[in-house]
């Protein structure tokens, strides 16, 4: 299994409600079901609407399910405020009323 990168510009000190950049602390993605999926079945596409964009979604939940690490992976979604894609079996509209709620 390949490990991934930290991203270009990774700074010492991680911006308040994230996790810090130690490796470590981001390990459970190289156990993720996506691990090496094309990111494109996550998150729609700007025009992606309907049947198409719930298709979408529909397959991805379903690799979500059979992921090893979905709950650190729904975690993760919910602590950085994650709008887009699914994350953890979860869409961006089934994680909008947690996301609104820690806001309060």
């Amino acid at each position: 299994m390949r490990r991934r990168k930290p991203p270009a510009g990774a700074v010492a000190k991680a911006p308040e409600g994230l996790p810090s950049p130690l490796l470590e602390n981001w390990a459970w993605q190289d156990q993720a079901a996506c691990a090496e999926v094309d990111p494109e079945l996550f998150f729609a596409a700007e025009s992606e609407r309907g049947l198409r964009k719930h298709a979408r979604e529909v397959l991805a939940k379903a690799l979500c399910r059979t992921c090893p690490v979905r709950r650190e992976c729904a975690e993760h979604a919910l602590i950085v405020g994650e709008a887009y894609g699914v994350w953890g079996g979860t869409t961006e509209e089934e994680r909008e009323p947690a996301l609104h709620g820690r806001h309060r």
